[in-house]
């Protein structure tokens, strides 16, 4: 269960990882890329953030969240510079990949019968039997 205090400073994270990383893309003059930061999560002792990053097109979020990983000690310290009116010490930063729209799509087809395991079978695991 998250805190008023811990969605604040998640909240406060998550606009700021959102201006840095879209500042470094216009950068580098990637114009056909997108990343959204879609959540932040903030341990409860403060300590750990894990940001949650939608990354399109889908077949570079790998190698985005290599670069942004190799990258953490420099973004951190940008995302200091801009909340250290706000929060005393930046949390350590996690990146991962939030592919819960890739779920929500694999589970959207599945209702729509794109792939209906009831009219398809064999989209089903099958059983190993014992």
């Amino acid at each position: 269960m998250e805190t008023n205090r811990q969605k604040k400073i998640g909240t406060l994270l998550q606009k700021d990882l959102v201006d840095i990383l879209q500042g470094e893309i216009r950068k580098n003059n990637l114009n056909n890329l997108i990343i959204s930061v879609s959540k932040v999560n903030v341990t409860s002792d403060l300590s750990i953030a894990k940001v949650f990053l939608s990354v399109f097109p889908t077949e570079k979020a790998g190698e985005i969240l290599t670069a942004i990983k190799s990258n953490t000690p420099l973004i951190k310290h940008d995302l200091a510079q801009r909340v250290k009116n706000q929060l005393r010490k930046v949390p350590n930063l996690i990146f991962y990949i939030d592919d819960s729209l890739d779920y929500i799509e694999k589970i959207d087809d599945a209702l729509t019968g794109k792939e209906n395991p009831v009219t398809n079978p064999d989209l089903l695991e099958k059983r190993k039997k014992s």
